[in-house]
Formats: C-alpha cells, structure tokens, sequence
C-alpha cells in the first residue's frame, strides 16, 4: 500500500523540480527526502526519478503517479472534511509572517479557546507558506504580497481570501519635524535623513526602494536591521526614520509620530487554505477568526504622535 507522506513528497519534488527545494520547502534534509522516495520506488515497483550525481527528475512513471499523488491527497481532504463533526475539533496549525502573528494572536486566541475540542499552534515564519500549505504541514498560512497577484501562484488547489490591506507608512521620532501633522509632507526633504530599512530581499525593503526611488533614490547605504520591532525601537531614540507596514504598529511603542505616505505602497495580507480543506469546520472557523482579527486591526492610526 502507497504512503500517504511519501505521496506528498513526490507531489512536492513535481512542484518544485529537485531533491534540495522540496527538502528546503518541507524541512527535511535533502537525504530524508531522497530516501523517502526511494522506498516509494520500491513500493511502486518501478524508478519514479532520473538521477544523476549531480540532480534529479521525474521519470513518466514519475509524472504519473505525481498526477496521481496530488488527486489521492485531494480526495483524503475532501473525505475528511466531509466526515468530520460539525463541531470544530482536532488540531489546526497556522503559519503567519511575525508582524501578522503579533497582530493576530490575541483576536485568534479569544476566539478559538471557545471550541473545547479544537487545539491551536500558531508558528512565526519570515518565509513563504503557500509551500507548507500545498503539502498539508499547515492547514493555515498568512500570506503578505505587495504585487497584488499572489492568488495566481495557487491554482486550484488553494484557496485564498483576502484579509486586509497594510498600507508603508513613514514613522519618525516624536520631536521630529515631520511628527507634525500640520507640515506638509515632503519625501524630498526627507532624502537625506538617516533611513532604516530592513535587509534586502525582504519585502518591505523591496516595497521602501520603490518608494525612495520615486522621490529621487533612495540613500546609497541605509541603516539595515532584521525585525520591523527593532527598527521601531530604534526610530522611538531617535536614531533614524523609517517606513514600514502599518500592521507593524499594533504593538504600542511610544516615542514616536506615524504620518501617511503621500504615494503610499499597500500590501494585501491573505489567508491561504487548501481547496480541499475548505469545508473542514477547524479549517473554517479559524478563518472566520482571522477575518474578524483583521476587521479590527487598525491600521489607519497615523499622522499622530504617541
């Protein structure tokens, strides 16, 4: 009889076309996952993958069964959903990136712990979730995309619903000359000031070039910290200026001014869930949770000092 784990290895290796991603994307080493499926080939009777010392691909026997993995795990989802009790209960596990995570816990909280047959895991993660969700170890991820076309990447077979949009926002000291709501707000004059940003490759750093670069480039060498938290702590002594996703700022931190961006960037903030596991009562309250969590965060308090 085929394995189920070693089916959703083979469908991950199809998606992503070696034995190091799918290792990377499902965190197991790369000899975990080569050994896995060479004992579906032997439970298969047959080679699934092309080695050579250096890379893998799937072999036609490989794409086949692959095809056949992804509407085998579809159906186990869709059986369990159907059999389970209208009552939410088992264990759902929901990966989000840190500044949703710190947003949302508390709402998620108070909203779960009603169901007394429903346990919850929250994990914090910097990285891409759609991959976690697509291979069944999360039922749940918070998605942050500042393109606006994340729900082409899934296909059909994630669903996606869109929770709120999280507008860059410019956060300065509080004795800052531009805390003051009633100056006009200028990103010229602001060119030369000493900006933080995160690393690059991050997406708000992504979204923060784009933004200097319209009012002329941004500083040849920001200030670079990991963690929006920090950067704030930072901005709070007055050792720079930043901009930074609004949701960053449900955190109270005082010390500073927050004022909208005349050309501000928006990032959608989505919660994904497999297709198949749409119907699942666990799956569905908790994203209902999440909707009303992002219903009443507020992201709009700015131009004001706290």
């Amino acid at each position: 009889m085929l394995d189920v784990r070693r089916l959703r290895l083979l469908r991950e290796f199809a998606e992503r076309g070696s034995i190091a991603a799918t290792a990377k994307a499902l965190g197991y080493t790369p000899s975990a996952v080569s050994q896995q499926l060479a004992v579906l080939e032997r439970e298969i009777g047959t080679a699934l993958l092309d080695r050579t010392a250096r890379s893998a691909e799937l072999t036609d026997a490989g794409r086949r069964l692959a095809g056949h993995a992804e509407r085998i795990l579809r159906m186990i989802e869709f059986a369990e959903a159907d059999m389970a009790e209208p009552e939410p209960s088992g264990h759902v596990v929901l990966t989000a990136f840190p500044t949703a995570a710190i947003a949302f816990a508390p709402a998620l909280a108070h909203s779960l712990r009603r169901h007394s047959g429903l346990t919850f895991q929250l994990r914090q993660s910097s990285g891409d979730g759609l991959p976690q969700v697509r291979s069944g170890e999360v039922d749940v991820a918070l998605i942050d995309d500042w393109t606006g076309r994340l729900p082409t990447r899934g296909g059909g077979s994630l669903r996606f619903s869109l929770l709120m949009h999280d507008p860059l926002v410019l956060v300065v000291p509080a004795d800052h000359w531009a805390a003051d709501p009633a100056v006009s707000l200028d990103l010229r004059r602001l060119r030369e000031e000493p900006w933080m940003a995160a690393p690059p490759g991050e997406p708000s750093r992504q979204a923060f070039d784009r933004l200097l670069a319209d009012v002329g480039g941004a500083p040849s060498v920001p200030w670079e910290f990991e963690g929006l938290g920090t950067i704030l702590g930072l901005v709070a002594r007055g050792v720079g200026i930043a901009a930074i996703p609004s949701l960053a700022l449900t955190t109270d931190v005082s010390g500073i001014a927050v004022r909208r961006l005349p050309r501000a960037m928006t990032r959608y903030v989505y919660a994904v869930v497999r297709t198949a596991s749409v119907r699942r009562p666990s799956v569905a309250v908790t994203v209902q949770a999440l909707k009303s969590a992002a219903a009443a965060v507020d992201v709009d308090r700015v131009d004001r000092r706290r």
